[in-house]
């Protein structure tokens, strides 16, 4: 079993890895939220254990990017942030579990111990399909019946759909969507964006001038109504 282990204070980030390499875990660990995207992407993992605040990409961040292709991998925040918005916040996103500093070491190889036994007991390839309207989206295939009939979704639109559907009824910012779906290193102009939300009205609306499901806030971002 693999661990990706995200925490900028080396001190606890090599006291956690010791513990769980005697657990007979296989452990990589990044100080950095930006290569810590980059090596889930790249490689395979069991679990996740996301500090909060880390330099260029703070965990909540990689949390909601990791959940936007991966519903399965369970995660682990362990942090200073303490207070009950900040574990909302982090169980919004996505979270299994949110263990607080100073923490026991034992109690934490307890929780990963228990959360690898019940994600491998968890079915494989399980699909994620959503409904909305006259519409369903399969995210595991990207797959999509629409009122329009049958269409292959890209990833990018897949992950953005995601992200809307997940943040319903809110407004989703111009920088959360850069952030979470194309990541920090290529940005689209704004009018890229504005251009994906044009192609779901003419995918999935009715009357694609009076939208019913997808809708721009102007000067902040957009917003999908269920």
């Amino acid at each position: 079993m693999r661990i990706l282990l995200v925490e900028d204070e080396e001190s606890i980030r090599d006291a956690v890895k010791i513990n769980l390499e005697l657990e007979n875990y296989e452990v990589v660990t990044s100080g950095n939220g930006r290569e810590a995207i980059k090596l889930f992407h790249e490689q395979h993992f069991d679990l996740l254990i996301l500090d909060v605040m880390l330099p260029e990409i703070d965990g909540f961040q990689i949390c909601e990017q990791v959940r936007l292709t991966n519903m399965d991998v369970p995660i682990i925040f362990l942090t200073a942030k303490d207070t009950a918005p900040d574990r909302i916040t982090g169980l919004k996103m996505g979270a299994d579990d949110y263990l607080t500093k100073p923490f026991n070491l034992e109690e934490l190889l307890l929780r990963v111990n228990n959360l690898i036994k019940r994600s491998s007991k968890s079915p494989v390839n399980t699909p994620e399909i959503y409904s909305f309207g006259e519409n369903e989206i399969n995210f595991l295939t990207y797959e999509a019946k629409s009122i329009n009939g049958e269409l292959n979704l890209t990833k990018k639109e897949a992950m953005l759909l995601k992200l809307l559907i997940d943040r319903k009824n809110e407004v989703v910012s111009r920088q959360q969507i850069l952030q979470s779906v194309w990541g920090y290193d290529v940005y689209p102009s704004t009018r890229t964006i504005d251009n994906f939300i044009l192609s779901f009205r003419k995918y999935f609306e009715k009357d694609p001038r009076n939208p019913k499901f997808f809708h721009s806030v102007r000067g902040v971002g957009y917003k999908f109504v269920d």
